[in-house]
């Protein structure tokens, strides 16, 4: 039983997503029951400016708090860097992880790309991002806990009300055990341990400073909702705080792609009493501005310094490759070219405005506006789609991409002169355009294989587009004629008509991908050592020189200046350690290994590489496991004494007992003694 839940775990994992995202929009969609579009429009045009200003405002404080977390972080394992650095990888990281979810995954590729070119090492780099993410679970835990115990009333949740006794033996629990950790902190030189794997803990006074900033960082980020809300007054702000912790959890914990439906049916069911409408149009736009802009900033800051970089790099070609394999550019392009799509989806999920129809209906034929509409569905379809082939970096998806953000914003004109989501796909294209030097692997695009967290991510983002039309057109009576109906009011019917082509290019494209029969797995090639004698003469690791072994396969370069080794066992294609050559070739042949193994319906692993290599196999998803440990003993000083040292001489008395001997040969009696030593090789 244990050996099936591995074997499928990441297929389990990711259909427990998805349901949770469904069980999300379900309760989002029962929640909400007895409101309506129109009210809900009319609840937009009520947010004025100040409030827009202020959440702005206490949004900024909130992502200025989150790059402490790092800062913190980095004093904590003893390796401080300069704020500006860690603000950089921290904002990347969280704006990124904010968004999709899966935050070690998706957030540590940034951080790696950054820290790792700020000198600090793979395994530094873990416990930065472990360290950061145990205060904000520390911080957000303690926040809920003060909250719940100091809540002047009997806790509404939906129909369901939590006693104050309760509330209060919860939270002063809580508060509790958080003393006593801190009491505990006041040791030095405490360390977690987890295996080979350590992680030095905070003192007091840093835990303390976590917890403040955690602190800080919802504070401002649920007031940042606060203030959107109909009357924030009307609403203690220790009761949204308490139920913004909750919702903040729960997302994490589900690993909903940006939280999307679990996040707002908490929040509303832990806000009974406010308008409906009104919350549900403060939690749209509080989306926008701590969601999305910060996103947007983000692509722009790093297009624009990467950009740059690239731009001062022409002429040198490996520093220009190395800047190109290192590129975080690509992940955050990804990651808003998937943000596009889901907002041409949602687009053509609600009805058009009216008076943009009535302007566009005096020079515009109504078939043409029926076909726009229709092609924007399919136009952000293919965004979805085409994000995983600019993650891996492939120039046809680079060039598909910006066609389709550029039809997409003609088509939101043409369809209801829906200028906001234009400007929006444009600037996209904009920046995509600037980075263009990112996307260099010249790889066909049928190569490029979904992940399970990309799959998750499509399949919430069409329920979410399919959700929000529900919603919208609830008051409309189905009928079989809705399909065929074509008119200038024919809102519904276009929404069913993009759903199904929605539904079908999706289904099609992942039947298409499930079907795919495996390629031929690749014959062994032959090592000819004139070929690649400079690639291992040049090899910065001795085990390097494992591939002239004669039994793993080679994938090499197109330069023929690099490769890396490989062997197929079963379903599982297995990297001997680092690729051998220049860097600059290391991604290139990291991705095609990828791309091998996935036509083939394998699964790749890679067996110790080095921290050099570990942004690479970030990039590629994989999960980092410290498999053991390689030591360097200074023999000079070298010796068994001592209880550390104590099974050590239980094993030196035991091998003397039976026999053994040790013994330093010199170089010219090797060749007598190979003989028997390839007979104890061979056995």
């Amino acid at each position: 039983m244990q050996t099936a839940l591995h074997r499928y775990r990441v297929p389990l994992m990711a259909t427990l997503v998805v349901g949770l995202g469904g069980i999300g929009f379900a309760a989002v969609r029962h929640l909400l029951a007895e409101v309506h579009l129109g009210d809900v429009r009319l609840a937009f045009a009520v947010i004025n400016s100040w409030q827009l200003a202020a959440a702005v405002a206490l949004t900024i404080i909130s992502y200025l708090t989150l790059t402490l977390y790092d800062v913190l972080a980095l004093r904590v394992i003893g390796r401080p860097l300069p704020w500006r650095t860690a603000a950089l990888a921290s904002f990347v990281s969280y704006t990124v992880s904010h968004n999709l979810g899966f935050g070690v995954v998706t957030g540590g590729s940034a951080r790696y790309r950054i820290y790792s070119g700020a000198g600090l090492s793979a395994v530094d780099i873990a416990r930065v991002i472990a360290s950061a993410g145990m205060a904000f679970g520390a911080g957000v835990t303690v926040l809920a806990a003060a909250a719940l115990a100091l809540h002047p009333g009997v806790l509404q949740i939906a129909e369901v009300e939590v006693p104050l006794a309760l509330q209060r033996l919860l939270g002063g629990l809580v508060l509790l055990a958080a003393l006593i950790g801190l009491v505990a902190m006041r040791r030095p030189a405490q360390t977690l341990r987890l295996g080979t794997w350590s992680l030095p803990l905070p003192t007091s006074a840093q835990a303390l400073g976590q917890i403040a900033i955690a602190g800080c960082d919802l504070a401002a980020a649920s007031a940042a909702l606060w203030v959107l809300l109909p009357d924030p007054g009307a609403v203690p702000f220790a009761v949204l705080l308490l139920g913004y912790a909750l919702a903040i959890v729960a997302a994490i914990v589900s690993h909903v792609p940006g939280g999307i439906g679990i996040f707002e049916a908490v929040v509303i069911a832990m806000l009974p009493n406010v308008d409906r409408p009104g919350l549900v149009a403060a939690l749209i736009v509080y989306r926008a501005i701590y969601y999305l802009l910060p996103l947007l900033i983000a692509a722009i800051l790093v297009a624009a310094w990467e950009g740059a970089r690239w731009r001062i790099a022409l002429g040198r070609a490996a520093s220009t490759a190395q800047l190109l394999a290192g590129s975080i550019t690509p992940v955050l392009l990804s990651v808003l070219t998937f943000v596009g799509g889901v907002v041409l989806l949602v687009s053509g999920a609600l009805p058009g405005a009216e008076g943009r129809i009535e302007t566009l209906r005096s020079f515009v034929p109504l078939p043409f506006v029926e076909a726009s509409h229709f092609a924007a569905s399919l136009a952000g379809t293919g965004l979805l789609l085409l994000a995983p082939a600019l993650y891996r970096r492939l120039d046809a998806g680079f060039v598909l991409t910006r066609a389709l953000l550029i039809a997409g914003a003609l088509f939101s004109l043409a369809k209801g002169i829906d200028y906001e989501e234009a400007s929006i796909l444009l600037g996209i294209a904009l920046l995509l355009q600037w980075t263009r030097g990112a996307f260099y692997r010249q790889t066909a695009l049928t190569m490029a294989a979904f992940t399970p967290g990309w799959l998750v991510a499509v399949g919430i983002a069409v329920g979410l587009s399919l959700a929000i039309g529900l919603f919208a057109f609830k008051h409309v009576e189905y009928d079989d004629q809705l399909w065929w109906q074509v008119s200038w009011q024919g809102d519904a019917s276009r929404y069913l008509r993009g759903a199904l082509g929605i539904a079908v290019v999706v289904t099609g494209v992942f039947l298409i991908k499930l079907f795919r029969p495996g390629g031929n797995v690749a014959t062994p090639e032959t090592m000819v050592l004139p070929e690649r004698l400079a690639a291992l003469t040049d090899a910065e690791r001795a085990d390097a020189m494992l591939a002239l072994t004669g039994d793993k396969r080679f994938l090499v370069a197109d330069q023929g200046d690099a490769f890396l080794m490989y062997q197929v066992q079963g379903s599982s294609w297995i990297v001997m350690g680092d690729p051998v050559g220049p860097r600059e070739r290391w991604a290139e042949l990291v991705w095609q290994m990828r791309e091998r193994a996935d036509r083939a319906q394998g699964r790749l692993l890679f067996y110790q590489i080095s921290g050099n290599a570990l942004p690479l196999a970030i990039d590629l998803g994989l999960q980092i496991v410290k498999y053991g440990e390689e030591a360097r003993v200074d023999l000079g000083s070298f010796n068994l004494d001592g209880p550390e040292a104590k099974s050590l001489r239980y094993s030196d008395r035991r091998a003397l007992r039976e026999g053994a001997t040790f013994e330093i040969v010199a170089a010219a009696d090797v060749p007598a003694l190979l003989p028997e030593l390839r007979a104890v090789s061979d056995q």
